[in-house]
C-alpha cells in the first residue's frame, strides 16, 4: 500500500503545473492521514520550492508539519537561500533547529553559510560547525572560505579557514582568489590563482573579471588569451571540456573596451561565432559595449540591431555608444526609437545618463533640460547623483551659473566630486574665477589628500593675484603628503597592450621611446621655424 501511494506521488508530481494541483494532492494526502508525515511533506515543500518557485506555500507546508526533520529543515533553508530572499528568516529557520532536538548534518551549513552576509553571523555559524564537528568536510571548510571572503574585513578569517583546510580543492581557491580582487589584491589575488593546479571554468572567470574590475586589463586579457589557448592545447591541469564561457567572454570584452584594444575585440567576437556560442544579449551588449569604447560606432550600431531580443540594457549601450563619442543626434535617435516600443521597454536612470551625457556634448542645453524633466514627471525616476552632475555640466559649460546655483540647491543629496568637478570645469572655460575657486575648495574638503584638486587651487589663486593662499596651499599640500594619480594611457601593437604612465621610465625600452619623443620634437621645432 505504501510503495503503490508513493508511486501515486510521484506520478502526480510529474503531472503538476499549476499550484491549485499540488493543493489538492497535499488536501487528498491529509484524508489519508498522512499530513504529518515527513516523506511527503519533504516531496511537497521541495515541488513547490523549486518547480512552482512558490516559497510562501514552501514554507506553510514547512508549518504544517508539528516535528520537522533534518529533511525537512535542509529544504525550507535551501529554499530560501537558493532564492536570495529573506536572509534573516533563513537564519531564524537554522536557530529554531538548533533549539529543537534536531541535529544539523554537513548539508545545511553550506546554505545557512550562503544566506549570512555578517561577519559576526558567519562567525557564530562558525562556531556553531566546530561544535557539532563538521569543520573537516570539505564542502563545509568552503563554503566557510567563500562567505566570509565576500564580506568586507573579513579576508582574514577566510584566509585562516583555507590555511587550515584538511583538503583544498579548486572551489576553495576560486573562492579564496576571488576574495582577494574584491578588495582590490590583485597581487595575492593573482599569486594563488598561479599556485592552483586544476583550474576549471569559475576559476578563470574569477581572476579575469576581477583584474578587469579592478582595471587590471592587461591582465585580464593575457589571462583570457592565455585560458584560450590553454584549452585549445588540452593541457595537463585544466578541466576537460572546459572552453570560455559567455561570462568569460563579456569579462574579456569588457577589457578590451577598457584598454582600447579594437583587434583583440574583433579576434574575440570572432572567437565567439566559430565556436557556435549563443550571442545572447548578455553578450551582444558587451559587444556593443567594447566596439563603442575602442570608436567603432559603425560597427558597434551592426551588433546592436542585429539583436533580435534587444532587452534595456541593449538599448542603454547603444545611447551611451553615441553619448561617450559625442555623438547626440545617434543617442537622441536611438531614444526615439526605443520609446516608440512603448510598454515593452521603458527607459531607466542608466537611458537617461547617457542622454544627458550626448546633449552635454552636443550642446543641446534646452534640449538636456527637457529630458531631466521628462525623467521626472513621465517616467518616476528620482535623479541620482550622476543625473545632477551630467545637468550641472551641461548647464555650466553654456554658462548658465545661476541655473547651476538653482540646481545644487535643489539637490536631495550633498554635492559629490563629479558635481564641484563639473561646476569647476565649467567656470574654467568661462573664467568665473569667484565659483571656480569656490568649486575647487569643496572638492579640497572633500578628499585633502588629492594633489591634482590642491594644484588646481592653487592655479586658480594664481590668475587672481592671490599669492599668500598659493602659498599656503602648496604648504598644505607638502604637509598632507598628497598623491597625484599619474596619467595613463594604453597603445595596443601586434596584438599586446602597452601602458604607459606619465613620466614613467619602467619600460624596458625607455631610452628608445624617449629617443624618438625628442627626435619628433625636434622636428616639429624645425618645421615650425621653416613655417
Amino acid at each position: 500500500m505504501k510503495r503503490n501511494l508513493n508511486d501515486f506521488v510521484s506520478t502526480i508530481l510529474n503531472k503538476i503545473n499549476h499550484l491549485n494541483h499540488l493543493k489538492q494532492l497535499q488536501s487528498h494526502l491529509i484524508t489519508l492521514g498522512h499530513s504529518q508525515t515527513h516523506f511527503y511533506a519533504f516531496k511537497l515543500l521541495r515541488f513547490s520550492s523549486i518547480n512552482l518557485s512558490n516559497l510562501h506555500y514552501a514554507h506553510r507546508i514547512f508549518n504544517h508539519v508539528q516535528s520537522p526533520n533534518i529533511y525537512l529543515f535542509t529544504a525550507i533553508i535551501t529554499a530560501y537561500s537558493s532564492q536570495q530572499s529573506n536572509h534573516s528568516l533563513t537564519f531564524s529557520l537554522f536557530k529554531n533547529m538548533l533549539n529543537s532536538s534536531v541535529r544539523p548534518n554537513n548539508f545545511i551549513y553550506p546554505h545557512v553559510l550562503k544566506s549570512s552576509k555578517e561577519r559576526f553571523l558567519i562567525g557564530s555559524v562558525h562556531a556553531q560547525i566546530v561544535k557539532t564537528g563538521f569543520l573537516r568536510y570539505s564542502v563545509v571548510e568552503t563554503s566557510l572560505v567563500d562567505s566570509y571572503s565576500k564580506v568586507v574585513g573579513a579576508l582574514k578569517d577566510a584566509k585562516k579557514v583555507f590555511d587550515e583546510m584538511s583538503e583544498r580543492n579548486v572551489v576553495s581557491l576560486t573562492a579564496l582568489v576571488s576574495g582577494y580582487l574584491r578588495v582590490g589584491d590583485v597581487e595575492n589575488g593573482l599569486e594563488v590563482f598561479g599556485e592552483m593546479v586544476e583550474r576549471d571554468v569559475p576559476a578563470w572567470n574569477a581572476v579575469i573579471s576581477g583584474c578587469t574590475q579592478n582595471g587590471f586589463f592587461s591582465e585580464g586579457i593575457r589571462l583570457f588569451r592565455e585560458m584560450v589557448f590553454v584549452a585549445a592545447r588540452g593541457e595537463e591541469g585544466f578541466c576537460k571540456g572546459n572552453k570560455p564561457n559567455q561570462v568569460t567572454v563579456v569579462c574579456a570584452l569588457s577589457a578590451c573596451g577598457h584598454a582600447s584594444m579594437l583587434q583583440l575585440g574583433k579576434w574575440i567576437h570572432g572567437y565567439v561565432y566559430r565556436h557556435g556560442f549563443v550571442v545572447d544579449s548578455f553578450v551582444s551588449n558587451a559587444l556593443v559595449d567594447m566596439y563603442g569604447k575602442c570608436g567603432s560606432l559603425e560597427q558597434a550600431r551592426k551588433v546592436f540591431e542585429m539583436d533580435r531580443c534587444k532587452g534595456l540594457t541593449s538599448w542603454n549601450s547603444m545611447i551611451n555608444c553615441y553619448a561617450l563619442h559625442g555623438k547626440c543626434d545617434g543617442a537622441v535617435a536611438v531614444f526615439e526609437k526605443m520609446v516608440e516600443y512603448g510598454s515593452a521597454v521603458r527607459p531607466d536612470e542608466v537611458t537617461f545618463i547617457g542622454l544627458l551625457n550626448a546633449c552635454t556634448h552636443g550642446g543641446l542645453v534646452e534640449q538636456g533640460c527637457g529630458y531631466f524633466e521628462m525623467m521626472i514627471k513621465k517616467y518616476g525616476i528620482e535623479p541620482q547623483i550622476e543625473h545632477y552632475g551630467c545637468l550641472i555640466d551641461l548647464l555650466g559649460r553654456a554658462g548658465r551659473f545661476d541655473e547651476v546655483m538653482d540646481v545644487m540647491k535643489g539637490m536631495s543629496m550633498e554635492p559629490d566630486e563629479v558635481v564641484w568637478g563639473s561646476l569647476l570645469n565649467g567656470c574654467k572655460v568661462h573664467g568665473r574665477t569667484d565659483l571656480a575657486e569656490f568649486a575647487a575648495k569643496k572638492l579640497v574638503e572633500i578628499d585633502p589628500h588629492n594633489g591634482g584638486y590642491g594644484t588646481m587651487l592653487a592655479n586658480i589663486y594664481g590668475e587672481l593675484g592671490k599669492w599668500d593662499e598659493v602659498r599656503n596651499v602648496w604648504c598644505k599640500l607638502k604637509q598632507q603628503k598628497s598623491y597625484k594619480i599619474p596619467g595613463c594611457s594604453w597603445i595596443e601593437v601586434d596584438d599586446q597592450v602597452h601602458q604607459f604612465y606619465s613620466l614613467d621610465q619602467s619600460n624596458l625600452k625607455t631610452e628608445e621611446l624617449y629617443g624618438v619623443l625628442e627626435s619628433l620634437i625636434g622636428y616639429r621645432k624645425e618645421v615650425m621655424v621653416e613655417v
